[in-house]
């Protein structure tokens, strides 16, 4: 696949995969390729393993490899595979050559979690990953409102396998005018905050969106993206307002539940445990309920 048809692939729903866990607290594997492989059967055309909502940043490096491998083999080529990379640069290109040999399409290079980025810094760190895997495709995830437009556009100069950037700064009119510094033409611009923001990122120049929603109800995320990505934002709201309450669930308190709501879903629907791992926990009962009563609403109970 080339760097253009990825491009290509990635205006549609970006899906980011949960991590199971067993009673032990391992990687539950059986229920991991389950998962996967109901989203790709209810239309996702990329998936995302090792994540934010995949608890990238709980998950050991022998992990994070185990987790990528097990969406290979469940995936096959019926989509394209995007493996998350971060941590310490090392780290990040150590993990994106073993994305490339595990036969991942694309690497996600996580905002890079330090106290003191310079702009300057941003473009290396994430130029000397892109350049240690030069025949895969990158795409940037970007949730700094700092990194502009002329950072975006020296990176992909640098680096031509820089084909996408997830945005998730929660700023339509920032993101706007990122994009048209940066290219709008040049990259696929990927609405990084999920379904309730997509509308509106879509509106100003976004041709995809990210998804944690697409592990319980793939259907519901791949039907809202085809209504945006034919313009038909009217049909696309109706989507929108029938899943808003589970993903606001999702964003309260600084999207404290963001991994758990998804989990206690996909628990209810009996496809894997609840558990998640500190700084993450356990949905209370009360929202338990309300998880519940969401999932009745959508006849997946």
């Amino acid at each position: 696949m080339s760097f253009d048809d990825l491009s290509a692939q990635l205006a549609s729903v970006v899906a980011i995969t949960v991590t199971p866990f067993d009673a032990d607290g391992a990687i539950d594997e059986k229920n991991y390729a389950a998962i996967v492989d109901r989203m790709v059967v209810g239309g996702v055309s990329v998936v995302t393993p090792n994540g934010n909502t995949s608890e990238f940043y709980t998950l050991s490096s022998a992990e994070t490899e185990r987790a990528l491998q097990i969406t290979v083999d469940a995936v096959g080529d019926r989509a394209a595979i995007v493996a998350g990379v971060g941590h310490d640069l090392s780290s990040a290109v150590t993990a994106a050559r073993f994305a490339d040999r595990a036969g991942a399409r694309g690497i996600m290079i996580h905002q890079p979690v330090h106290p003191y980025v310079s702009l300057d810094g941003w473009v290396d760190y994430h130029r000397a990953i892109a350049s240690s895997v030069p025949e895969l495709s990158v795409i940037l995830y970007v949730r700094n409102p700092r990194i502009g437009g002329a950072q975006i556009a020296a990176l992909a100069d640098a680096c031509p396998n820089v084909v996408g950037v997830k945005y998730a700064v929660p700023d339509p009119v920032r993101f706007a005018s990122v994009a048209r510094d940066a290219g709008l033409e040049r990259l696929t611009w990927v609405a990084g905050l999920a379904e309730l923001s997509a509308p509106g990122y879509f509106a100003v120049g976004a041709s995809g969106f990210t998804s944690g929603l697409a592990n319980v109800a793939p259907q519901l995320s791949v039907q809202m993206f085809r209504c945006l990505q034919a313009g038909e934002f009217g049909a696309a709201m109706e989507f929108w307002e029938f899943i808003r309450k589970f993903e606001e669930m999702r964003a309260a308190s600084e999207s404290a539940n963001n991994v758990s709501v998804v989990k206690e879903a996909l628990a209810q629907l009996g496809l894997c445990r609840r558990d998640v791992r500190p700084p993450a926990s356990v949905l209370s009962e009360a929202d338990r309920s309300a998880v519940g009563v969401l999932l009745n609403s959508w006849s997946l109970l």
